[in-house]
Parts: C-alpha cells; sequence; structure tokens
C-alpha cells in the first residue's frame, strides 16, 4: 500500500512524556530504514539537544503546533499520536481526513462515543489505525491463546490481572490532565485501570478472546484513592463475557512492594501466568513440572509499517480494543473515586508517595480469586457498583 518507495515518512504529535518513547523508536525505525521522522507537533518545539539523535541523519524534522498543516506540508504517510487522552478522537480524524494512517497511544478515548465517532470516522476514511497496546505485540498473546485451545490447562475457569506499581505524588503533577476524571468538562478519565495499567486489562481481554464491545455482557466497579486526586489509584473491575468468563483486575499506584504486573489464566488443571511487561510466560499443570518460556515482540509501528506494505495482519485495529472501551465507559460512569480513609494510607517520605498498607496481597488475591476487594474483606472497600 506504500507509493513512497522509501522509508515512510511519519509525524508525531506528543513527543515528551511518554512521546520521548516514541522519539526512541522512530529513530530506531529510521536506522532500520522504515521510515522517516518528517515532523514534530508539539506546543514548544523541542530542542536540538532532544533532538540530537536525528541531527545525525542530516536532516531534522520540522516542527509545528498546527497538527493538520504539519501532515499537509510534510506529506506524512503515517502519524503517531502521544497527546492528552481528551485530544485524541479529534487528532485521529484529523490524520484520517488527509488519509494518513496511524498509531493512536491508549486508551484510545476516554468514553465509548468518543472512540466510535473515532473508530467509525477512520474506518470510513479507509485509514488503518493501530491501537498502542504495546502488549499486544508479545509473542507470548497467540501462545498462551494457543495452550489455551489446546487444553493445556483444562477448561479455562476465568483470568485474573494484578497491578502493584508506586508512582509519586509528582506523578499527579506531570499534566493539566494527570490524576483528573473530567477536565474544562471534557472526559479525561485518567484511572490506574484506564492508563498506567490498562494493558493488565486489555491483555486479560486478549487472553479470553473477549476483546471486541459485543464480547462484554456485564462490568462491576471498585473505584477508590489514596492520593489527592479526582480519580482512582486504587481500583478493581470484573468483566462478565458472553461466554461466561470472568475476569477480574485489580489494580493500585500505592503498593508496598511495587512489582512487575501480570495476567493469570485459571485452568480446571493449572494455571498459566504471563508478566506481560517481560514476555515471559510461567506454564503450571498438575502432571507436569513448571514450565518458563519467554517470547519476543513485535513492535506495533513496525507491525503497522509491515502491513501497509502487504507484509503483516494489523496486530490491534480499533474495534480490537471495544471490549476495553467499554470497562473505560464503565468506570467512566461509575460513582467518582471514594476517598480511602486517612489511617488506610501513609506517605513514605524517601519516594514523596502514598501507600496503602496490605494492598499488594489485596491485589494478587483478587487475580487468584477473581474476588472484588469487597469480597476480599478489604477494610476500607465499598460495595460494588455494577454496570451492564
Amino acid at each position: 500500500m506504500s507509493d513512497h518507495g522509501g522509508p515512510l515518512p511519519v509525524v508525531l504529535a506528543g513527543a515528551r512524556g511518554h512521546g520521548r518513547w516514541h522519539l526512541e523508536n522512530l529513530r530506531r525505525l529510521q536506522d532500520k530504514g522504515l521510515v522517516r521522522l518528517a515532523g514534530i507537533c508539539e506546543l514548544t518545539p523541542l530542542t536540538p539537544e532532544e533532538l540530537a539523535g536525528f541531527a545525525a541523519a542530516g536532516e531534522l524534522p520540522e516542527q509545528s503546533a498546527d497538527f493538520g498543516a504539519l501532515l499537509d506540508s510534510t506529506g506524512a504517510a503515517v502519524a503517531v499520536i502521544c497527546t492528552p487522552i481528551p485530544t485524541h478522537t479529534d487528532l485521529a480524524l484529523t490524520a484520517a481526513a488527509r488519509g494518513v494512517h496511524l498509531l493512536l497511544e491508549k486508551p484510545p478515548a476516554p468514553s465509548y462515543a468518543e472512540f466510535r465517532r473515532m473508530a467509525d470516522g477512520v474506518a470510513a476514511a479507509g485509514v488503518v489505525c493501530q491501537i498502542g497496546f504495546q502488549s499486544m505485540g508479545s509473542h507470548a498473546v497467540p501462545a498462551i491463546r494457543e495452550l489455551i485451545a489446546k487444553g493445556t490447562i483444562g477448561r479455562v475457569d476465568g483470568i485474573g490481572g494484578a497491578g502493584a506499581w508506586g508512582r509519586p505524588q509528582e506523578y499527579y503533577r506531570r499534566a493539566p490532565w494527570a490524576g483528573h476524571r473530567r477536565l474544562n468538562g471534557a472526559d479525561v478519565v485518567d484511572g490506574v485501570l484506564t492508563n498506567p495499567l490498562a494493558h493488565a486489562v486489555a491483555t486479560a481481554l486478549a487472553l479470553d478472546g473477549a476483546t471486541r464491545a459485543e464480547d462484554v455482557v456485564g462490568i462491576e466497579t471498585e473505584l477508590l484513592r489514596a492520593n489527592d486526586i479526582e480519580s482512582d489509584d486504587t481500583s478493581c473491575v470484573r468483566v462478565t463475557t458472553t461466554g461466561g468468563n470472568r475476569i477480574t483486575v485489580a489494580a493500585t499506584l500505592c503498593a508496598e512492594h511495587p512489582d512487575e504486573p501480570y495476567v493469570l489464566v485459571h485452568g480446571s488443571s493449572g494455571r498459566i501466568t504471563f508478566w506481560y511487561k517481560q514476555d515471559r510466560v510461567l506454564v503450571q499443570r498438575s502432571g507436569h513440572g513448571p514450565q518458563e518460556l519467554t517470547y519476543g515482540r513485535t513492535d506495533l509501528l513496525e507491525n503497522l509499517v509491515e502491513h501497509l506494505e502487504g507484509r503483516a495482519p494489523l496486530l490491534v485495529a480499533p474495534d480490537e480494543t471495544g471490549a476495553f472501551m467499554k470497562v473505560v465507559e464503565a468506570i467512566r460512569r461509575a460513582p467518582d473515586p471514594v476517598a480511602l480513609p486517612d489511617e488506610a494510607w501513609y506517605l513514605d517520605a524517601d519516594e514523596n508517595r502514598r501507600v496503602v498498607p496490605g494492598v499488594d496481597g489485596l491485589v494478587a488475591a483478587a487475580a487468584d480469586t477473581l474476588a472484588l476487594y469487597s469480597e476480599l474483606g478489604a477494610s476500607w472497600a465499598l460495595s460494588k457498583e455494577v454496570s451492564t
């Protein structure tokens, strides 16, 4: 599908914060001859120091705060959008209107309505859109699904997800929208399950094969916060799928001992644990010793380029994130997160972060038993909010 004949010209919207990761990745792919960073859309232009890696290539990218104008002037074939969540849909449609293909950072939108507006607009424009759930590039995902299909761990009885991370209080000052559910009348929904640990939710849904909106029949949420924010930092969600499976994901940014997040597939005769950031899998089943495997990973921008050139199927099309967006919508529509009582957390002065004693064990127990915090007897947990 590429008529450029050489490296595809790419524009990056949002090159600071998480965008720095994309900048590094673009440099890697430019060195491989797959893409050329043609433009950067930022409100404040990047400095020569920030672009040092591209100066050696002899051509610095054009910079502008006007995304549409930049796409026009650079002749971009692909845009990478790594901007605040509320801006995703409009920027995606700006690119789609110009026939520019997309890598759109997760979460794709702050509400299901905005997600549909984006996905339908992109489809109508005929451009390809990849959603930036990097864990979906892990070769472990299809491998685990194959193990499940072969009956390696018997009948699947449910899937758990656990994320126990720590974030300093500055994390919520990283951007004006950080830690907000709404800002200036627009949805943001920057909660622990919808942004930093969104991969735990999306990966659990993917391992179940329940990735599309119509695969979800019920969602229960428990949203809490130890930090002085509007959104949630300690939450759990339980999704019931059309196949009758339960998927429970528990997460916190207030862990005592932050650790690698994982997804856990419960089978009638075994279990599979997947540490998705490390592409590491542990298979435990009756009658066999434990088996640990590590997999490779396909970069999502690289996959998009390969797909445009007819060499690979696209890994994360918008509709494959519909079930995840149903979870985002349930969290958006749930009552505001409840503040934990003062005695339920303390401030770790060295790291300037709030810690909830015992939360690490609760997160693990939720993934292990598919129960919500309230069902596990957490003193601070409230009864669940059910959304269908």
